[in-house]
């Protein structure tokens, strides 16, 4: 059982104990992902879904894939009122390939702008 644990410059490097990306055989799971560092980093819980799926879609096509690729999300969500607009913008992304998700209320995430966290686990 090999892994392969990447890192994307891109996305910019890790500054704690994780890992961008780890595939295990045909399976490719993401660390969370959130908008820090993006243009949507104040923005709407909507704006910053955008963000962090325009990530989870980089990392998709570093491996050949895409959205649609999606297995399974885990969302975490620091506001239930933000919850319709990020089903809107996951929807308006996913087309007809919607992954099984789970949905998580959290007080707050690491910093306190962001609204939405969302880590994926692909199919490769």
């Amino acid at each position: 059982m090999i892994l392969e644990r990447q890192n994307f410059e891109q996305l910019g490097l890790p500054v704690g104990p994780y890992t961008h990306a780890v595939r295990h055989q045909n399976t490719l799971y993401t660390s969370g992902f959130t908008a820090f560092g993006t243009d949507a980093q104040n923005g709407s819980a909507s704006e910053q879904t955008h963000a962090v799926l325009d990530q989870l879609q980089f990392i998709a096509r570093q491996y050949g894939k895409d959205l649609k690729d999606l297995l399974k999300v885990t969302i975490f969500v620091t506001d239930p009122e933000d919850i319709p607009g990020i089903r809107e913008a996951a929807q308006s992304r996913y087309g007809d390939a919607v992954p099984a998700s789970s949905l998580v209320m959290t007080s707050g995430l690491f910093s306190p702008e962001l609204r939405i966290e969302i880590e994926g686990i692909f199919a490769l």
